[in-house]
C-alpha cells in the first residue's frame, strides 16, 4: 500500500489490524526505479509476529525481493542492517538519495515500553541486483 507523511512530517505505517501489509512511501520511488525506495512494516501487533518480524535477522549479502506493481520482482542485496534510537534516527542518512536504485526496510526495534512502544527502529539497508 501506498504511504504519506503525518502532520509532523512523519512517515505513516499500514494499518495495525493487517499486519502483513508492508506500505511503501509514495512519495519517492517504488522498488526497483532510481533513488531509494522506503518500505515499512510492523515488527508485531497484540496478535503476534508481523510482516516484519524477522527484519533484523536479515544479514548483508542476502538477498530481498520486491514484488512490483507491473508484476515484476525487483531484487536487493542487503548491505546494512542498523538500529537506531527514535529521538536520534538519522533521517539524512536513510531517506536520501543515492547513484543507484536502493531499499530501506524499515520497522520498530530496541526496547518496548507499554506507554510510549518501542523506543528504536530497524533500518535495513539494500542496493538493487536484477528485476526479473
Amino acid at each position: 500500500m501506498g504511504l504519506g507523511l503525518d502532520r509532523r512530517g512523519q512517515l505513516t505505517t499500514p494499518p495495525m489490524d493487517k499486519p502483513r501489509l508492508a506500505g511503501w512511501y509514495r512519495g519517492g520511488p517504488a522498488p526497483g526505479e532510481a533513488g531509494t525506495a522506503v518500505v515499512v512494516g510492523h515488527l508485531d501487533t497484540r496478535s503476534g509476529p508481523a510482516v516484519f518480524a524477522g527484519l533484523s535477522t536479515l544479514k548483508p549479502g542476502q538477498p530481498v525481493e520486491a514484488r512490483r506493481a507491473d508484476g515484476r520482482t525487483a531484487v536487493y542485496t542487503v548491505d546494512a542492517v542498523r538500529m537506531y534510537e527514535k529521538a536520534r534516527f538519522p533521517s539524512q542518512e536513510v531517506y536520501s538519495a543515492r547513484n543507484r536504485p536502493e531499499l530501506r526496510l524499515i520497522t520498530c526495534g530496541g526496547v518496548y515500553d507499554k506507554k510510549t512502544g518501542y523506543q528504536s527502529n530497524v533500518v535495513v539497508f539494500a542496493h538493487l541486483t536484477k528485476t526479473y
